[in-house]
């Protein structure tokens, strides 16, 4: 059950459902399909939209495809059948007035026992046809005489979600009595001895169930959803500040503060100057690794910006004090360019660098006079979290692509020390209100400015047809010897129109290209063939690189200076802005040409979206907005509490607010 803060468990709302008149063991059954088990459950079950019932627009003046309330008296009634029997469709002829509606299930001839001539019904659904005004499977309610009818008519009406055998009348008529019998009994939210959280601009708790279900006024919905939104946050916020005050408690930390040994010759033959962003961010870790307890920190920034050289930076720290560090990515090509550039970086510090993956182990003995014989780099994917891997002196965890993992699989890894610090990054920059809810038991720091003397990266949506010009652009680069990536989203062919794989259009490729060498690289073949492809396209043997969006991450090659995308409808704003960031990487102009045959609004609002702006937090907010928190972490992320009323693309206000009640409940 889902308790707003402070809500006592012995609090009536807390009573099961079946304790209320008229809900016996079917009903209850019934209701349990929708997670509905106690008073509170029902109480804040969320209408899905509401019906402006004051006011009903005529069946005569019905539109064309225009969704629409209307109601009417059942003159006419009954089921056609054909194929043989096989088929059916059950045709209802409503009659207001003004005009007739046809009401139409296909395959549904139970839909029968429902109605009878003479019922008035509500029906809400969008005309197919106006010769004559007919609506396929719309939705319907049956309104009896007597005084129910003050509930379901001449107001603004809720419309809630459903299970089979449960009519919307009834369930509506329920919350109804329930808000009468138990709204004088409902308690404020708060912990015990803290004032209630409701000011002027926010009604009571019972005030806003009683808005949210029966609102006289369309703003009364949006009022009452912020004050059950903010009770939600509360709650979360509570969990995540107690939690971060409970591991505070008994988590001694590791010194790793380090003494700047290894990091001055690090730093001094990284070949460029840290911008002040790394800087200000490195300061941030350093005292964290210094602190009274282990560091928590989640860095992130847009692509390019410079993140793996903070990490180099913090690792240093940890060796420096006698530790080991153990960095984790979520592919195998990606610890592969971690492993190659630290063990680059490294090489003359006299650091041991160590890469284990699923299908390779490497140690890279390095020499040098400045390493002090224990601190080791270990590089690897979810093997680093296998009961095989159990390194000695653990003094940070770093978790790469953060998104990619789940909050358990960071936890597996951290479990193998004895409370190591943890830096975890991410490349996907994340909007401000998931930062404070989903890492909300991590401290931030971001990485806002891009290194210096990189050049500007012009991106541009084009429609198939503009392919030969397209094309001509890509071989012009790779004559100035450039290079280019070519992205398609399957690997094999699924028989999907217009939607390209990458095995299928390689050969092809390679014959539009001549004499470009262009390499295959997608996530089904040997991790041999993989280096093998990489290595060539880092070393300028392989021209032009196809491939799946397995290139999202783990590629540096600042030499390639076109990025191109075909079926770029296919993939998420994140991700598309991800296969950006793998150009731009040097000094020279870079391109990244989205193709895209789309033609739905939020296809192209999407696409516009990235042709407009580079600046990754941007479209971080933009793709929160459109796809959800759900979907915008990806399916491996947990921790995400399922929010009823709280909208985390929009709430940021609600989020800070939440956040200072939370911390004030606490220190009360």
């Amino acid at each position: 059950m889902t308790v707003s803060p402070g809500t006592q468990v012995s609090s009536p709302l807390a009573r099961s459902v079946n304790t209320l008149w008229g809900v016996g063991g079917e009903r209850t059954a019934q209701l349990a399909r929708l997670n509905l088990f106690t008073i509170q459950d029902l109480l804040l079950h969320r209408p899905r939209r509401y019906e402006d019932r004051r006011q009903f627009r005529p069946i005569g003046e019905l539109q064309l495809e225009e969704p629409s309330t209307t109601r009417g008296q059942v003159v006419a009634m009954g089921v056609k059948r054909f194929h043989r029997g096989q088929k059916s469709v059950f045709e209802l002829i409503l009659s207001d007035g003004s005009g007739r509606l046809h009401c139409r299930w296909w395959n549904l001839p139970y839909m029968e026992k429902y109605f009878q001539v003479g019922d008035e019904v509500v029906v809400f659904g969008k005309p197919l046809s106006l010769k004559p005004r007919t609506m396929d499977h719309p939705e319907t309610e049956v309104i009896d005489s007597g005084e129910e009818r003050l509930i379901h008519l001449n107001r603004i009406t809720p419309v809630y979600p459903l299970t089979e055998g449960l009519p919307q009348r009834w369930l509506r008529s329920l919350i109804w009595r329930t808000l009468e019998q138990y709204e004088s009994k409902i308690p404020e939210p708060g912990a015990p001895g803290a004032p209630h959280f409701a000011g002027a601009a926010f009604p009571t708790f019972s005030n806003a169930l009683h808005m949210l279900h029966f609102p006289e006024t369309f703003e009364d919905i949006e009022i009452a959803r912020r004050r059950l939104a903010l009770d939600e946050l509360i709650e979360m916020q509570l969990q995540i500040q107690r939690r971060r005050a409970n591991f505070e408690s008994h988590a001694p930390a590791l010194p790793c503060g380090g003494d700047n040994r290894l990091i001055k010759p690090f730093l001094a033959g990284l070949g460029f100057r840290l911008t002040e962003a790394q800087t200000r961010v490195l300061r941030e870790i350093r005292a964290d690794m210094r602190g009274k307890h282990p560091m928590r920190r989640l860095l992130h920034g847009d692509v390019g910006s410079g993140k793996t050289a903070v990490a180099g930076c913090a690792a240093l720290m940890a060796i420096e004090s006698g530790y080991s560090v153990a960095l984790m990515a979520p592919t195998e090509i990606l610890a592969g360019q971690h492993f190659m550039n630290f063990s680059k970086w490294f090489g003359l510090l006299g650091v041991e660098v160590q890469l284990q993956t699923q299908n390779q182990k490497e140690k890279r003995a390095v020499g040098g006079e400045r390493g002090n014989g224990k601190g080791t780099m270990y590089i690897g994917t979810h093997a680093l979290i296998q009961a095989a891997f159990s390194p000695a002196d653990l003094g940070l965890v770093i978790i790469d692509e953060q998104h990619k993992f789940g909050v358990g699989q960071r936890e597996q890894l951290v479990r193998k020390g004895r409370y190591p610090h943890l830096l975890v990054m991410t490349a996907t920059p994340i909007p401000r209100t998931l930062g404070l809810t989903i890492y909300g038991d991590l401290d931030i720091s971001v990485v806002d400015a891009p290194p210096p003397g990189r050049g500007r990266v012009k991106t541009v949506v084009r429609d198939v047809a503009t392919l030969p010009k397209v094309w001509s652009f890509v071989r012009e680069k790779l004559a100035e010897g450039r290079q280019a990536y070519v992205v398609y989203p399957r690997v094999e062919d699924t028989g999907q129109p217009g939607v390209k794989a990458v095995t299928k259009e390689h050969e092809k490729l390679q014959e539009l290209l001549r004499p470009y060498n262009v390499g295959l690289l997608h996530g089904r073949m040997k991790a041999p063939d993989k280096d093998a492809v990489m290595s060539g396209f880092r070393a300028n043997t392989v021209q032009v690189l196809l491939a799946t969006s397995l290139v999202e991450v783990g590629l540096d090659v600042p030499n390639a200076s076109v990025m191109l995308i075909e079926n770029a409808e296919q993939f998420g704003l994140a991700q598309l802005h991800q296969l950006r960031g793998r150009i731009g990487r040097g000094p020279q102009n870079s391109y990244c040409i989205l193709i895209s045959s789309a033609t739905t609004p939020e296809a192209r609002t999407r696409l516009k979206i990235l042709e407009e702006t580079n600046d990754g937090f941007r479209i971080a907010e933009a793709d929160l907005k459109l796809r959800g928190p759900g979907e915008f972490l990806g399916p491996q992320q947990s921790g995400l509490p399922p929010f009823r009323f709280a909208d985390l693309a929009s709430d940021w206000e609600l989020v800070q607010m939440a956040r200072r009640r939370a911390a004030e409940i606490l220190e009360r």
